[in-house]
């Protein structure tokens, strides 16, 4: 790694005489705006920006972007501001470093809430220039690969955010390399134990996956040769990360594992990929239903590869990739493959087409969300995992994974979702709310009689769809306030006043609650029968949140005001039982992640006799590690996933049921 301005210039070569004059001011420029600030390794600030573009020139990124990476921190840590810095290098270079600059202007309220916008004003910018992520995904690279200097909890709070958004977000643009090793990064901090046997595995078995390898490349080679191809073969080790989720997955032990071999081969043209696949076959026996065609249809972020698994040499389980050589530049360079360095082209470079990630951060754009809830889509509609489906035509359609036919109908036109009266899949008619699986031919029947109805908005997995539909009851269903989180159900009229209501029969509201998570308390303006103006407000008192049962009542001017179900706050509201109003959460949200402390005495199986107590009342026990306190005790940081919160209780309960645990506490999920 480069340390100082006369290391970059060793580095640089590959740019014009004036681009290296640009990109050595701006390292000066840095230097001389750092100068005296160090990071926690006691090193000079200065290298971290040197190391970020270092990161970026690797993967041949214009001039402008290594300019702008160089500079990336200037804004927030130094005195220089937006308007010197675009006098100085131009207001390309302030826009991309604008767009990577953290949000301080909430920091001293809350700091989920700043991460949350930060990450909102970055994606927002990526669409407008997608180099501002690249020089965000470097900046964050460089920082996991320097996190041992960091101390306390704020480690695994970094590398827990980096595998839940940046890693993500590099599989999603298409850079695989880069997503790989911010993965294992993030193991390394977040599961150590694991990630040092892992590793020390790897270490010892080397020797034989050489000798192993080498044998089947050999056997390839031979075998394409006849034929008169050229290709490269190459071996691959899996990387920690994908190791680890084979072994959660699968429920196994990594000696277990037999499929950590991957021989990846480099062709000429298409035609050629199918070519050696049919050779590979003959060398060696597929494994069924592990065959997959990204060539014919690549993934959302353009990969293109074929993959199959086969029983290679002495019967061990060997996967091979089979690509062209432009494919494997854009596996590997993903987007940022359309920025590799050529003279003229700069941030107007055309792609062969716009990365879905892009167009769905596009649609989040306008939406009147809050941070919270805009982060909360981009986890659950944007970085999962994608699906393709067809229409009867044949066109493509990509939905996120979960999607049913609602999201589907909407996708294709507003009018289409609005009047869906049922759906086939494959030719057979399927439930609405029914998840759609790869490849399927969907075809959407509708009816003018048909309509949007309230629990669309639980089978519908894409905010659009939510949107369509929540609009329509709205407009159509005067019953009903829908506000994004909320469903308040106007059975009997709400009344406005003491005066109205006063000698109506008191009742309480039969509410079925499902969870969504409510991120962030908010206020957005409904109307109730001819009151308009009204709020949907979260009582400060309980904090409703996630699977809570909630109930809510029409104050005098604030609108309607939610609170959880048997707050005390609610029996003391005069006249409460005239004001109350049903309402239940409108969707159904992704699980509750939970994270807690146990302190237990010595126990030859703690760990199964948690993970035991959490399944048998359907909790899912994501990962675990225990560690000694002293002699006689142990501490265990146990993360669980739990359908609703309200469970909670029971959860708690069974694990102090446990002989062992001493002590119990929840503590903030990494």
């Amino acid at each position: 790694m480069i340390a100082t301005i006369s290391d970059l210039t060793h580095v640089i070569s590959g740019y014009t005489a004036d681009e290296r004059t640009q990109i050595l001011r701006a390292a000066e420029h840095s230097d001389r705006l750092h100068q005296g600030q160090l990071r926690e390794s006691g090193e000079p600030y200065f290298i971290h920006p040197l190391q970020v573009a270092e990161i970026l020139i690797g993967m041949r990124l214009d001039a402008t972007t290594v300019i702008a990476a160089l500079l990336h921190d200037v804004l927030e840590d130094t005195k220089l501001n937006r308007s010197r810095l675009r006098e100085l290098f131009g207001r390309e270079v302030e826009a991309l470093v604008d767009g990577v600059t953290k949000i301080a202007t909430v920091k001293a309220k809350n700091r989920n809430l700043q991460e949350s916008e930060t990450i909102r004003k970055m994606l927002l910018a990526m669409v407008k220039d997608v180099r501002v992520i690249l020089i965000k995904l470097a900046d964050k690279l460089h920082n996991m690969r320097t996190l041992d200097h960091k101390k306390g909890p704020r480690k695994r709070e970094i590398a827990q955010e980096t595998l839940d958004i940046y890693a993500l977000l590099a599989g999603r643009l298409g850079i695989s390399w880069l997503k790989d090793e911010l993965e294992d990064l993030s193991l390394k901090h977040l599961q150590p134990e694991v990630y040092r046997s892992i590793k020390d595995y790897v270490a010892e078995t080397r020797t034989s996956r050489s000798t192993f390898l080498q044998e089947a490349e050999s056997k390839i080679k031979a075998a394409v040769a006849e034929d008169g191809l050229t290709v490269k073969v190459e071996g691959r080790a899996k990387h920690f990360y994908s190791i680890y989720q084979k072994m959660q997955r699968r429920d196994k032990a990594i000696d277990e594992l037999y499929d950590l071999f991957g021989i990846r081969v480099l062709v000429e043209d298409v035609s050629n990929c199918y070519h050696v696949l049919g050779l590979i076959h003959h060398l060696w026996p597929p494994i069924e239903g592990r065959f997959k065609d990204y060539v014919a249809m690549p993934k959302s972020n353009q990969y293109q590869s074929l993959h199959t698994s086969v029983l290679g040499p002495g019967g061990r389980v060997l996967e091979v990739q089979i690509r062209t050589h432009h494919m494997h530049q854009t596996a590997e360079y993903g987007v940022a493959a359309h920025w590799l360095y050529k003279r003229g082209v700069g941030s107007k470079a055309a792609t062969k087409s716009e990365l879905a990630i892009m167009q769905r951060v596009k649609d989040l754009r306008n939406a009147k969300i809050t941070s919270g809830e805009f982060l909360d889509e981009i986890k659950r509609e944007i970085l999962k995992d994608s699906i393709y489906v067809f229409t009867p035509k044949g066109d493509a359609i990509e939905l996120p994974k979960g999607a049913t036919a609602i999201d589907f109908a909407y996708h294709i036109h507003t009018e289409i979702g609005n009047r869906v009266a049922a759906a086939k899949a494959d030719g057979a008619i399927v439930p609405l709310k029914q998840e759609l699986r790869n490849t399927q031919v969907i075809e959407i029947l509708t009816s003018r009689l048909a309509h949007p109805r309230l629990d669309w908005l639980r089978y519908a997995k894409t905010s659009r769809a939510r949107a369509k539909v929540r609009a329509w009851l709205n407009h159509h269903d005067d019953s009903l306030i829908i506000n994004r989180n909320i469903v308040a159900r106007k059975s009997t009229p709400a009344p406005a006043g003491p005066e109205q209501g006063r000698d109506r029969k008191k009742r309480r509201p039969a509410i079925d609650p499902t969870a969504t998570e409510v991120l962030e308390r908010s206020k957005v303006a409904v109307r109730v029968g001819d009151e308009r103006n009204l709020l949907i407000n979260f009582a400060n008192c309980c904090n409703p949140a996630t699977g809570d049962d909630i109930v809510g009542y029409v104050s005098r001017g604030r609108g309607i005001i939610i609170h959880r179900r048997g707050c005390r706050n609610v029996e003391r509201i005069p006249e409460v039982d005239e004001r109350l109003i049903d309402v239940e959460w409108e969707t159904v949200s992704p699980k509750v992640t939970l994270r807690f402390r146990v302190t237990a005495r010595r126990a030859t199986d703690l760990f199964g006799e948690i993970e035991a107590a959490i399944g048998k009342l359907g909790g899912h026990l994501i990962e675990g590690r225990i560690e000694e306190a002293d002699n006689d005790t142990l501490e265990a940081f146990f993360t669980v996933e739990i359908e609703r919160r309200r469970e909670l209780r029971r959860i708690e309960t069974s694990i102090r049921a446990v002989p062992a645990v001493t002590t119990l506490e929840e503590v903030p999920a990494m």
